[in-house]
């Protein structure tokens, strides 16, 4: 067993689990996740002697609990932040056992929020996030403000260099080079679209919504005779390239196709065996198809899916409601960026230096887009996006964090999720 599975059993343990401790009755009048208007107990739990006449709040946890370890961050950013507005304490109940009886928990983590008084305002269980936390203050009257302003984070909105290329030549759902040999084009109302492959015409034929969507509107061009024909009358010769990417050709007649399977090697399909082979893998998030080579692996509940992008691969949490493991790479080395998750949040992140780039763009009303599912990428470090971003002088978008870019997706709701990647950029207007 790998140690990245061995993580995600003792995630979903402490997620199932609920981190109970077996610590002494908790008192029946300390409700968990309960705002209260004062405390119910006899007993005012004073603030820390260090800090007077401040809100106080009091995380009780373990450093050997999952989301104990994924709440000590924030705790520590919070204290920082907030240095002399708010108190911040945690208590490592496993080395202080008196601890839990004394705050009536049972359960950990729990966070207890009292007012400058004393007064035990309201409780939470589990993981919270800072901006959570955040909020619940300001719910209670507490406004402890943004904290104080960190250095933006790596963007760049205006492209270091123009596209010059003729905007025929540009594959429309990936914007890569559109070679002749194995151009794809889609009649639409708004005229013709081109694409490099097959491959992407399919993508974007799978975003579409349209009952009345066709593949008679498709054409491809024939290998041998650089024309073009109906993509459902075309016969196919399918094989892999070095990558393990599958490779497509085209031709008008089968006795063509049948004449370069004998100089090349493959296998000649028709379109209705092409259509087949080419989506029968797909998004967990987005359900469009992708190939495994270029594909995100995701495990959710012991299930292996894939995610057709790095952010739809965080998405599969969202889709599913699951817990998950993402297996990516960095888009400049290469390297493995492993990441789990735990209740919406990201649990675990290796290497901790990770970051992720969301590619997008502003409209002329400041709006920010996405950029389509081809420009979006996770790093290792800072660092690497930046030498990615040089690397690529058409890129737009800016460095966001991995629980970011996770809680972009859990905000969306089912019916969002259900149009995730339709009717968007994907979708030729």
């Amino acid at each position: 067993m790998n140690t990245i599975t061995k993580t995600l059993i003792v995630l979903l343990l402490a997620a199932a689990v609920a981190v109970t401790l077996a610590l002494k009755q908790r008192p029946a009048n300390a409700p968990s996740d309960q705002p209260l208007a004062a405390s119910t107990s006899s007993e005012v739990v004073p603030s820390s002697p260090a800090v007077a006449a401040i809100p106080r709040l009091v995380d009780l946890g373990a450093d050997t609990c999952v989301p104990c370890k994924m709440m000590a961050p924030i705790l520590a950013a919070l204290k920082t932040d907030f240095a002399g507005k708010l108190d911040v304490e945690f208590i490592d109940v496993w080395k202080n056992p008196d601890a839990g009886a004394t705050y009536g928990v049972d359960v950990i983590p729990t966070q207890i929020f009292y007012s400058a008084s004393g007064e035990e305002l309201r409780r939470h269980t589990g993981f919270i996030g800072r901006e959570d936390i955040l909020a619940a203050w300001k719910e209670l009257g507490v406004d402890l403000g943004p904290g104080p302003e960190k250095a933006p984070a790596f963007s760049r909105w205006t492209p270091a260099a123009a596209d010059d290329r003729p905007r025929e030549s540009i594959c429309y759902l990936c914007d890569g080079d559109i070679y002749p040999e194995t151009r794809a084009v889609m009649k639409t109302p708004a005229g013709d679209v081109n694409f490099c492959s097959v491959h992407c015409y399919l993508i974007t034929f799978a975003s579409m919504t349209e009952a009345d969507k066709r593949h008679e509107n498709a054409s491809v061009t024939d290998a041998s005779t650089g024309e073009l024909v109906p993509v459902m009358s075309a016969t196919y010769l399918h094989g892999l390239d070095a990558s393990g990417r599958p490779s497509i050709r085209a031709f008008a007649t089968e006795a063509s196709a049948r004449q370069a399977a004998g100089q090349a090697g493959g296998n000649v399909v028709a379109w209705a065996q092409l259509e087949t082979l080419e989506t029968a893998m797909r998004c967990g998030f987005c359900d469009r198809p992708v190939y495994a080579v270029d594909a995100t692996v995701v495990r959710a509940a012991g299930i292996q899916t894939w995610g057709c992008c790095v952010m739809c691969a965080l998405g599969v949490a969202a889709r599913s409601g699951q817990d998950i493991e993402v297996e990516a790479r960095d888009a400049l080395s290469g390297d493995t960026i492993q990441v789990t998750t735990l209740g919406g949040h990201v649990a675990t992140l290796e290497p901790e230096t990770a970051v992720a780039w969301a590619g997008a763009f502003k409209d002329e009303a400041g709006n920010i887009k996405s950029t389509g599912c081809f420009k979006q990428a996770f790093f290792t470090s800072v660092e690497n996006l930046q030498a990615w971003v040089e690397a690529h002088p058409t890129a737009t978008g800016r460095q966001v964090s991995l629980e970011e870019a996770l809680a972009e997706k859990m905000k969306l709701s089912p019916e969002q999720i259900s149009k995730a990647c339709k009717i968007g950029e994907c979708t030729p207007k």
